[in-house]
């Protein structure tokens, strides 16, 4: 009898993924000033695709420590609300302090799973998530339900990263720990930062999922930083995942680990600091 291969387990995967998120949600929103830096080009990018104006009702999915939702929120003004949603509580109340912090008061949050909207039909003018999409252990699912709740005619946009070889700030450390830990390629069908990045992919899934004039545009978005030393700071205090793909490894495999990474990495310097190469897919599709 030949072994049976291995299994995706999605709900597994999505308590690990919550529990990831609620012990990095401090760092996320530390962090904030590098995600607007790095993000934000392709953030107004997702937000013009979107169509966002003043007085829209947008649902922020997978919204994070909510940088992206302060943006929204300005744009659509006091006559308009963001809803920010995200699976875990920790990350919303600091999304909630940033609302705070920022004056507006146009930002609710609710702790959701982007899967299983508690949300009625027809509700939203626009529904954005940002690297978000591509963690969702079904994402024709998400997309069904992004699709549900939005007004006809309303349109959904999201950020996705491309493919490993445009984004190597991310998929170095990844390709680093995946040979030392000695971790299986990934299965098929699973989520994963670039499971949406290969040409026409995140496309394919929209049109699917029953969107229409669906279209992706790519957006440079190069990571800068002060160093690779503060590049992987970055990544070990804020990328919860590389830390679950290293639970097998002792303490000292860790650690010889996160050096090559960081040696890797320094070939990204300059006398002008660190640039990680990255390359967004922002892909919109419209409710018929």
């Amino acid at each position: 009898m030949e072994p049976t291969a291995p299994q995706f387990d999605p709900v597994k995967y999505k308590n690990t993924t919550r529990d990831q998120w609620q012990e990095t949600a401090d760092a996320w929103f530390r962090w904030s000033p590098t995600l607007n830096q790095w993000l934000g080009n392709a953030t107004e990018k997702m937000l013009d695709m979107a169509g966002i104006t003043t007085g829209y009702r947008v649902l922020d999915i997978a919204a994070g420590a909510g940088e992206q939702s302060i943006t929204t929120a300005k744009k659509v003004g006091s006559s308009g609300e963001v809803l920010a949603t995200d699976i875990s509580s920790n990350i919303l109340e600091y999304a909630q302090k940033m609302a705070e912090q920022n004056g507006c008061s146009n930002i609710k949050t609710k702790v959701m799973d982007g899967e299983n909207l508690s949300l009625e039909d027809g509700t939203f003018d626009a529904v954005i998530s940002r690297v978000g999409l591509i963690y969702f252990p079904d994402q024709q699912q998400a997309l069904k339900e992004m699709l549900r709740v939005l007004k006809p005619g309303g349109k959904v946009a999201a950020i996705v990263y491309s493919t490993p070889e445009k984004n190597k700030f991310f998929s170095i450390p990844v390709s680093i720990i995946r040979n030392r830990a000695k971790l299986p390629p990934p299965l098929p069908g699973q989520p994963g930062p670039f499971s949406l990045g290969a040409e026409g992919i995140i496309e394919k899934a929209f049109e699917q999922a029953g969107f229409i004039n669906v279209k992706s545009e790519l957006v440079d978005s190069p990571l800068q930083l002060s160093s690779a030393s503060e590049c992987l700071r970055f990544e070990k205090e804020s990328f919860g995942a590389l830390h679950q793909m290293m639970s097998n490894l002792s303490s000292a495999e860790r650690e010889a680990v996160w050096d090559e990474i960081e040696r890797e990495l320094q070939t990204f310097e300059s006398e002008k600091g660190f640039t990680g190469p990255c390359e967004m897919v922002v892909a919109v599709g419209e409710k018929p």
